[in-house]
């Protein structure tokens, strides 16, 4: 078998980006095999076994930490003829555009390339169903299958891709050979490749040394010892890999090795310092100062060393190093780390060797960093070297502020910032307290931060444009949350001027900023009730496309847009836009509602007032309990008007009309009100009186309602109508000037309210034109609400023949028999609220005939968390909670 050696990449292809979705370099260490230590013992049975891996489709090495998996796997690709495209996850590989451009990447590298048809990720979070398509054809129709490896796979842990790695593997056909290095058991069929011969499988029992090799191992690093005394460390270690080479190392500079292996098991913690004196014992000093010095990093480059040390020998000595397999591994193109037990026992002893010193390694790693690294890293180092002035200060300086709001790495930096000291003063360290303030809608803290550090900016004039414009930013948002539209329009405007002279770079690498200002200045202006200018700036954001860090204001955006339709009255437009912005969220991944600051849940709430407009009042309770633990619902004022209004309405059919009337104040204090807040709640106290028998203090009260709202002027004259004023009723309606933007929701009751009045007036034919029209406009939209809120005096219309077939199947059922009449109080006909799509409906089959989850994910070819995130979402479409419902509706609606 040849030497393990590192790939030399493709040739470069100017059609293929050199970046992966996030828009990062691709690492080359991430797809170079990994190089072999010189101690390194080939175990012939595990390499006959991974023989197998050649005739199978699906290859396993599961193991714990240190079991010698990785090197096992990489010793055995590099003596293989054809190419082996090895790939070694990251946390970052959870996000499927990730992952697929990485895969895509190491083909390349190992000189196994796809064609172009195939296509690259253009999204961090998501990866289009046409390029695994395309890449398992690619892969199926090669004369020669690739070997693709995977190391660390148990970092994958979205089911998602894994899902997709099952679909290529399955479709590619004899054209891939998949090997999975793994911690953790995949989220893959297992029992299905098992069953059909096509699975090689190399567990903790198999990767275990046994005594022989344990012999061999330690014959390696110099040391004899008989097979009953190796028996001895195996049973104790259990033939891990890590744990032997450690005793390995230790022993060799013990005269009694048996007596040493007795001390190894009397006292774990005193050979643990045995351990890391025996091994920093044969270093010369300098080396031991850079071991020591390099255990505060993840990993390090030998000019990070450097800069660690203060000298610049690091290169030939960590050459050296590696080569004598001193517990530092070679991750290709000059970078390191350390075994990371033995990192562990080296800060510990830096801590007792050089007190006070590890802050400092910190501070001298997160300037280096700053230069030549990336942006977490220098934060992490930057925290733990207690600068907190400067940590903020890279913040801040990067423009990065905004990924405290963004749900990718929110959680990451507000825990970071958690530790800052509350000393630590200048402005980057009161916007960071501004922003974790103000993403928790802790408003008055966030302001009273905001303000000081505007305080320090305008004393300071050396700080940036990055900072005034991070101030811009939470500025709006501030004025977000205290529905201030004047505070909202001169941020944004300062903004605007500050993006001119801020590097566009800086620009490039953080459109979150410019796509969260926009969403909390469309938010404001949407409170305002200036609909066209909020659409106009939440349209920009909602229209872009492509970046993972824009996806939350995407779905925010797409919320407050479909509440704009339908506060218009446009239901259909505000279900399509809620629906996409749902999606938006289910490719970021986002927690659920409640579980923490992510998202609004705007869209869910005006899912639930839609449902509410067609009578499906148990979705619409199912929808505002899921928004029920949002910070956005009692803090954010637009999210807690359409919560506290769409609760309200549903009190209000329901029969409670004084409950309706309380609820509907969402409590929030804000500088403006909301004209069209202020109409809806002066309908529920209207709803209110008339429900007590007063109609006409119901009408009076909607009698300051604004003009320029149609759906509250409809209202006011329906209540004018049934207090005894036709005329003036009429006379409202044809006053309205809509300018064409109102929608059904809004006509429809409009017509009712005439048909009403003509009724009255003895008119019945005109009655029944205006009932038809009414139906006529609901019946797309599945608008029940109105027709049963206009009951008794539409039930005879209703059963007439023309207007009976009208109305039959979606508002009332179909007679049984010719000339029997329908009655409006029959519940309607299920309706699923979103289609269903093909994946979904095979679950829901297969449901259907009783089968279990894990029934199901064995007959689909796909896992069991898989499974039941289909199921969660037929639930959620359905408007059911249990599986017996889901069937049920599923079979009225004939969807099985």
């Amino acid at each position: 078998m040849a030497e393990i050696h590192e790939q030399a990449p493709g040739p470069v292809d100017p059609s293929v980006p050199c970046v992966d979705p996030l828009g990062d370099s691709f690492l080359r260490t991430r797809i170079a095999l990994p190089a072999r230590p010189a101690a390194y013992l080939r175990r012939q049975r595990l390499d006959r076994h991974l023989d197998k891996a050649l005739r199978t489709r699906l290859t396993l090495i599961n193991g714990a930490a240190g079991a010698g998996k990785t090197l096992l796997a990489a010793d055995w690709a590099a003596g293989l003829p054809q190419p082996v495209a090895w790939l070694t996850a990251e946390d970052e590989d959870r996000q499927p555009g990730v992952f697929w451009a990485y895969v895509l990447e190491a083909l390349r590298a190992c000189g196994a390339p796809v064609s172009g048809a195939v296509g690259v990720p253009m999204e961090a979070a998501r990866v289009d169903r046409k390029l695994l398509a395309a890449l398992a054809a690619d892969l199926d129709a090669r004369d020669q299958p690739v070997t693709v490896v995977i190391d660390e796979f148990d970092r994958v842990t979205t089911p998602e891709v894994a899902e997709q790695l099952e679909f290529v593997l399955h479709h590619a056909g004899q054209g891939m050979r998949l090997v999975l290095v793994t911690r953790t058991e995949p989220l893959l069929p297992l029992h299905r490749y098992r069953a059909a011969g096509e699975l090689t499988e190399l567990r903790g029992a198999e990767l275990a040394f046994t005594p022989e090799e344990a012999v061999s191992l330690l014959e390696r690093h110099g040391l004899r010892l008989p097979v009953d005394a190796a028996r001895g460390l195996v049973d104790r270690t259990r033939g891990w890999a890590a744990g032997l080479c450690l005793c390995a190392l230790a022993a060799r500079e013990s005269a009694a090795p048996e007596l040493y292996l007795k001390e190894f098991e009397a006292d774990r913690s005193a050979v643990a310092d045995f351990l890391l004196a025996e091994v920093l014992k044969r270093q010369p000093e300098e080396t031991q100062d850079l071991l020591l010095r390099v255990s505060v990093l993840q990993r390090f480059s030998p000019d990070l060393a450097n800069a660690l040390t203060g000298r610049t020998d690091a290169e030939p000595l960590l050459v050296e190093l590696h080569r004598a397999n001193a517990f530092v591994e070679d991750l290709g193109h000059s970078w390191y780390r350390l075994h990371p037990l033995f990192g562990e026992i080296l800060r510990a002893h830096l801590r007792v060797r050089l007190p006070g010193l590890e802050p400092e390694l910190h501070r001298r790693a997160a300037l280096w960093l700053r230069r030549y690294g990336s942006l977490p890293e220098t934060l992490a180092h930057g925290a733990a070297s207690g600068d907190w002035g400067f940590t903020a200060g890279a913040l801040v300086d990067d423009l990065a502020i905004g990924q405290l709001f963004t749900g990718l790495r929110s959680a990451d930096l507000d825990q970071l910032f958690s530790g800052m000291d509350p000393e630590a003063t200048g402005p980057a360290p009161e916007l960071v307290r501004a922003a974790r303030d103000l993403s928790r809608c802790d408003v008055e803290r966030g302001l009273s931060h905001l303000r000081r550090a505007e305080e320090r900016l305008a004393a300071d004039p050396r700080d940036g444009a990055a900072a005034q414009l991070s101030c811009a930013l939470l500025e709006t948002l501030a004025a977000r949350l205290t529905g201030s539209p004047e505070q909202a329009e001169a941020a944004a405007s300062a903004a605007a001027r500050l993006r001119r002279e801020v590097p566009e770079h800086l620009l490039d690498r953080h459109p979150e900023l410019h796509a969260l200002l926009m969403t909390h200045l469309g938010s404001t202006r949407l409170w305002a009730g200036r609909f066209e200018d909020a659409r106009a700036a939440l349209t920009t954001v909602a229209d872009t496309h492509g970046e993972a860090s824009t996806l939350l204001p995407r779905e925010e955006s797409l919320g407050h847009l479909a509440l704009i339709d339908y506060l218009n009255g446009w239901i259909g437009r505000a279900e399509r836009k809620a629906l996409a912005g749902a999606s938006e969220a289910e490719r970021l991944r986002l927690p659920e509602p409640g579980a923490s600051g992510a998202g609004t849940g705007i869209g869910l709430l005006v899912l639930a007032a839609v449902a509410v407009d067609r009578d499906e009042l148990s979705r619409a309770q199912t929808l505002l309990d899921e928004t029920a633990q949002l910070r956005s619902a009692t803090h954010d004022p637009v999210i807690a008007a359409v919560r506290a209004l769409t609760k309200a309405r549903l009190l209000l059919v329901q029969g409670h009309a004084r409950a309706a009337v309380e609820a509907a104040d969402p409590g929030i204090r804000v500088f403006a009100a909301s004209p069209w807040a202020a109409g809806q709640e002066a309908l529920f106290a209207s709803a209110a009186h008339m429900a007590e028998g007063r109609p006409r203090m119901a009408a009076e009260v909607l009698q300051d309602v604004p003009g320029d709202q149609p759906a509250c002027a409809v209202e006011a004259a329906r209540m004018l109508l049934a207090a005894g004023r036709p005329e003036e009723a009429v006379g409202l309606l044809d006053s309205i000037d809509t300018g064409g933007r109102t929608g059904p929701a809004v006509t429809v009751r409009a017509a009712l309210v005439r048909a009403q009045a003509a009724q009255g007036a003895g008119d019945d034919a005109t009655a029944g034109r205006l009932v038809a029209q009414a139906l006529l406009g609901a019946r797309r939209e599945r608008l029940r609400r109105p027709f049963l809120d206009a009951r008794p005096w539409i039930r005879p219309l209703l059963s007439t023949a023309p207007l009976q077939e009208l109305a039959a199947d979606w508002l009332t059922p179909a007679p049984s028999r010719p000339g029997e009449p329908a009655t409006v109080d029959a519940r309607p006909a299920a309706l699923v609220a979103e289609e269903l799509s093909g994946r979904e409906r095979d679950v829901l089959e297969r449901l259907a005939l009783m089968m279990s989850t894990e029934e199901i994910a064995a007959d689909l070819y796909v896992s069991v968390n898989t499974v039941k995130t289909h199921l969660k979402s037929v639930y959620r479409k359905l408007g059911v909670n249990r599986r017996n419902e889901a069937v049920r509706r599923a079979r009225e609606l004939g969807l099985v």
